[in-house]
C-alpha cells in the first residue's frame, strides 16, 4: 500500500489533496485598506499533504501530479472548507486544481 505524505492532521483519501489558503490582501494596489467583508477569498494555495492517487481498473495507484508544498489555483466553489485545531485547509480532489504556479 502506498504512503500518503501528510504535514498536517488530515490525511487525504484517493485522489484528494488538503491545501492551506493564501492569505487575502490586505491594501487595494492604489493603498486602500479592504475590510473583512470586501475582501475576496483568494483562488490560489499551498498544498499540505496529499492521498495516494487514484486507484485505477488493474488495482494500481496512479501518481498524483502535485506535490506538498505546490502553490496551485483552483476555482471559487472547488472542496470542501474544514478547520482543525483551529486552522482552516480547504480538501479537493486533484482534478480540480486548475494550474501550479512556479
Amino acid at each position: 500500500m502506498a504512503k500518503t505524505k501528510s504535514a498536517t492532521k488530515i490525511t487525504p483519501l484517493g485522489d484528494r489533496v488538503v491545501l492551506k489558503r493564501t492569505e487575502a490582501e490586505e491594501k487595494t494596489s492604489g493603498g486602500i485598506i479592504l475590510p473583512d467583508s470586501a475582501k475576496e477569498k483568494p483562488r490560489e494555495g499551498t498544498i499540505v499533504a496529499i492521498g495516494s492517487g487514484r486507484q485505477l481498473k488493474n488495482g494500481e495507484r496512479a501518481p498524483l501530479s502535485v506535490k506538498v508544498k505546490d502553490r496551485v489555483l483552483f476555482s471559487s466553489y472547488a472542496g470542501t472548507e474544514v478547520t482543525v485545531d483551529g486552522e482552516e485547509f480547504i480538501v479537493l480532489s486533484e482534478d480540480e486544481i486548475l494550474a501550479v504556479i512556479d
